[in-house]
């Protein structure tokens, strides 16, 4: 891995990987670059991957004076730090841009605020909608929780709702492989995201503005973003193609690496 500073205070680290038409992947939350392994050995053999630990994730960094605790990172400052890496790396081609969860939250707004950037959008079990007031005053709670306790509350409350019912009997070595990486954020960073998740805006009248390739990619069993959900946000847009995972849940590139991949590769060898 190597390291960016991007700005005063953050320095992200990332995979750099391979040659030729650059695709960055951004994780969700709260992981680090290690979801994508699979994606990223599938696709350097004909893509430039970047896959950056999101600041204060992994193994990036922001100092305290950049990101005080208790303070919010929106999804649109997330947003800004990968057009920010992208211009630290000297790439001004448009990219292909893949968010899973929180990264497609970001991908949203990435698409937003830079859409000349973008050649194509992968979406991976995310939302459009926001959070009720409910949900947004339980991500609240959790942070002020995480704050003073570290993400052990957090950490046990999301981990049923990650996986298919049977990952966890037929692959516990993802379910640990992905707790510990949970476990070992920094608290400051994970409540940072989650005040910036909770006060993200609807995002659902963006969709229609869409313009480029996009494909919206969900497990059959995934209960944080359903695939009901998520066909409606293909839908909305202009000429999206929706892939379902059999036998997936929230966790796809992690449950179903080999069939993710595969739709990946097909959508990037299909001409824009």
């Amino acid at each position: 891995m190597k390291t960016v500073r991007i700005n005063e205070g953050v320095e992200l680290a990332l995979v750099d990987r391979g040659s030729g038409p650059p695709v960055v992947l951004v994780h969700g939350f709260p992981l680090d670059h290690t979801m994508w392994d699979a994606q990223i050995e599938a696709l350097v053999p004909d893509y430039r991957v970047i896959a950056p630990d999101l600041r204060g994730f992994g193994r990036s960094r922001q100092s305290d004076a950049a990101c005080p605790p208790g303070t919010t990172v929106t999804m649109g400052r997330f947003a800004d730090d990968l057009a920010a890496l992208l211009d630290a790396l000297g790439i001004d081609k448009p990219i292909v841009l893949c968010g899973l969860s929180m990264g497609g939250y970001i991908a949203m707004h990435f698409q937003r605020k830079y859409a000349s950037r973008l050649a194509k959008l992968i979406l991976l079990d995310t939302r459009s909608a926001n959070d009720t007031p409910e949900m947004a005053a339980g991500r609240r709670e959790m942070a002020a929780r995480v704050l003073a306790e570290g993400p052990d509350p957090l950490v046990e409350s999301m981990m049923p709702r990650l996986f298919a019912a049977e990952t966890p009997k037929n692959h516990p070595q993802i379910v640990e492989s992905l707790r510990r990486v949970m476990l070992g954020n920094d608290p400051k960073a994970i409540v940072a995201a989650a005040l910036g998740m909770a006060e993200r805006p609807d995002s659902t009248g963006w969709l229609p503005e869409i313009l480029c390739p996009t494909l919206v990619l969900v497990g059959q069993w995934d209960a944080i973003s359903t695939p009901d959900e998520m066909q409606a946000m293909a839908e909305a847009i202009p000429g999206a193609r929706f892939v379902e995972i059999a036998g997936s849940g929230h966790m796809s590139t992690l449950e179903k690496p080999a069939e993710v991949n595969a739709a990946i590769r097909r959508f990037l060898k299909t001409p824009a």
